[in-house]
């Protein structure tokens, strides 16, 4: 009896561990490399900026789409015409 309490007390640890661990790591929302793909400005639904300080390897601008998430240079050129599309796109349809 006393091994199956010890045997229990193990496994509810070991999933308090994992659980935790898990939800700690963040890596499965960060680019951990830039795409080559050519975008389409009128696709591009919004962009964020992911930066190296955080829980992520590199600095990427993250391009969203409607059905997916694009990860691109930010030192590129064709990164900052994408988002200088993107921006005037959304200052028209604010004015």
């Amino acid at each position: 009896m006393a091994s199956c309490k010890l045997c229990l007390l193990a496994a509810v640890c070991s999933l308090l561990i994992l659980t935790s661990f898990i939800g700690s790591t963040q890596s499965a929302s960060c680019c951990v490399s830039y795409s080559k793909r050519r975008l389409q400005c009128k696709r591009l639904t919004g962009y964020t900026h992911q930066n190296i300080n955080g829980p992520c390897d590199i600095n990427a601008i993250i391009f969203h789409l409607p059905d997916r998430f694009v990860c691109a240079d930010p030192s590129k050129e064709l990164t900052q015409r994408m988002m200088k599309c993107v921006d005037q796109r959304k200052r028209r349809a604010l004015a």
